[in-house]
């Protein structure tokens, strides 16, 4: 059969749009349908249920106006009698469609226009989902393509099948770009949005070195190697802690190269930034000393419940510790995920001293002691009176120069001071009007109930009310600086698990959830 010319142009049409726009011929067509089906309706009527096809082999059109089968006409528009449907095809049963072919006809300007302007819409939706299914699995890689102009700061970028953005703030500082330029950026987002899908783009991102690395060092490409985590300060500096899964590599050698040459290949493209490769260890303080590099670190303290650490260095090597305005410190806080507190040897010797004075004083007028005695107490590690009331016997009869009598006497006074300091307490309680039956709550103490009255914390429903960072504080990091917000109970030493426990107390006995099987259990 041939085909006329009209209907192979047609065809041909639709391959160039859908080549053109690298979508697929069948979603051309469909579109081509619509428009149709469109134009039709308005020679027919708005009402009329019709239907277009284009033969994807020959081009031919047809149309046909759908009827429903039904016992009684409501719409003689779109309804048929199931009488009148037998004669056209006698196996006919109501709620069937029949078709009834259309003759063709002749499209005016106004069908055309309004034909035209669904194809385009269709297309160029077709054309955005091909994009988004294309690009939204390239989110974590790295991607090449061509300037193609910059506007207010940010940076077109043409990526062939799209376009793409990398804002001004995504850019490292004092780079310029023109058109035509090449660039490569790292893919960290891409949206789905009304004016097509959004692709941006970074080169400040901290993978973006990530990815620049596997590229260059092939052991980390294989697996090797692995990128444990990363730091950066865009155009100036960067940490990087990696380690490898054989202890045959090593894994800052393999990243640096013969000469330097892998590592200077990733400075090179972010514009000189000096990059410390650091090695992964397993053991906080370990990998925290080796991020504070080039600086020596003397001693370390782990604090795991607030995730500081304290790191004292000698006198001379504070500055280079801290690095310029604070940069070493830093990143080496945000490649390991800890707050650090820097240190001389001259700043914790005075600390400690501080300390155990503090200590001794507490000792000598909790417990109406001479100096001596709470210098010893301090000295043996006890922190608090509430430590020393309810240690072993033994431990404190141990002390050199106690017995059994003056351990005996020490514990009493110890038990004698807290009770005189937990009615003080249950007092004040009562002048801020927190209700008694809050003190019936598991984990709560009479000083916890004086810093909830504090703050307008008064009854169960209150403390059940709450959620852990209430009582505890939180921390927020920003800019690579970390600001602490104080809770209800700050100053006490309260985890998260343990507030978390007393809120779900608080809300079990207000009535707002059933208890656990398992406490049911232990209360029975």
């Amino acid at each position: 059969m041939a085909v006329s010319a009209n209907r192979l142009e047609l065809l041909q049409i639709a391959d160039a749009v859908a080549r053109e726009k690298s979508i697929p011929r069948e979603i051309v067509l469909k579109s081509m349908e619509d428009a149709l089906q469109k134009a039709a309706r308005s020679r027919y009527g708005q009402e009329t249920e019709v239907r277009a096809e284009i033969d994807p082999k020959t081009g031919v059109m047809r149309f046909s106006r759908l009827m429903l089968v039904v016992d009684q006409i409501e719409n003689d528009a779109t309804q048929i009698l199931l009488a009148d449907a037998r004669k056209k095809n006698p196996a006919a049963q109501v709620g069937d469609w029949i078709a009834e072919a259309l003759p063709p006809f002749e499209f005016g300007r106004i069908p055309a226009q309004s034909a035209k302007q669904v194809i385009v819409q269709k297309v160029r939706e077709a054309e955005r989902d091909r994009q988004y299914d294309e690009f939204k699995d390239r989110i974590g890689e790295i991607i090449n393509g061509v300037v193609k102009r910059v506007e207010y700061g940010n940076v077109i970028v043409d990526l062939g099948k799209g376009e793409a953005i990398i804002r001004r703030d995504e850019l490292i500082p004092r780079e310029m770009f023109r058109p035509g330029d090449r660039v490569r950026a790292y893919v960290y987002d891409v949206r789905r949005e009304q004016r097509g899908p959004q692709i941006f783009l970074s080169r400040t991102h901290p993978q973006f070195m990530a990815k620049l690395f596997a590229q260059e060092v092939p052991e980390i490409y294989d697996g090797i190697i692995e990128v444990k985590s990363v730091a950066r300060d865009p155009g100036s500096r960067a940490k990087i802690a990696v380690v490898s899964r054989e202890s045959s590599i090593d894994p800052v050698g393999a990243c640096v190269g013969m000469r330097g040459s892998r590592v200077q290949a990733v400075v090179n493209e972010l514009q000189g930034e000096k990059i410390d490769i650091i090695p992964w260890s397993i053991d906080a303080a370990t990998f925290i000393v080796n991020a504070l590099q080039p600086a020596d670190v003397v001693k370390v303290v782990l604090d795991e419940d607030s995730n500081r650490i304290e790191v004292v260095v000698p006198d001379e090597q504070l500055s280079l510790a801290i690095g310029r305005r604070g940069q070493n410190v830093r990143l080496a806080s945000q490649l390991t995920g800890w707050d650090i507190d820097i240190m001389t040897e001259a700043e914790e010797s005075e600390r400690r001293q501080k300390e155990f004075a503090e200590r001794t004083a507490i000792f000598m007028n909790a417990l109406d002691v001479d100096e001596v005695i709470g210098q010893l107490l301090a000295s043996e590690g006890f922190r608090s009176v509430e430590e020393l009331a309810f240690v072993d016997h033994a431990e404190v009869a141990a002390i050199e120069g106690f017995d059994e009598d003056t351990a005996t006497e020490i514990q009493n006074r110890a038990h004698d001071f807290l009770r005189r300091q937990d009615e003080e307490l249950d007092t004040k309680r009562k002048e801020l009007g927190v209700a008694d039956e809050l003190k019936e709550v598991a984990g709560v103490t009479t000083e916890m109930l004086v810093k909830f009255g504090e703050n307008d914390v008064k009854s169960v429903e209150d403390l059940a009310g709450c959620v852990p960072d209430d009582l505890i504080g939180w921390s927020e990091r920003k800019d690579g600086e970390t600001k602490k917000f104080p809770g209800y109970l700050e100053g006490m030493t309260i985890s998260r698990e343990d507030a978390e426990a007393m809120i779900m107390a608080a809300r079990v006995k207000a009535g707002w959830v059933e208890a656990p099987p398992a406490a049911k259990e232990e209360e029975a």
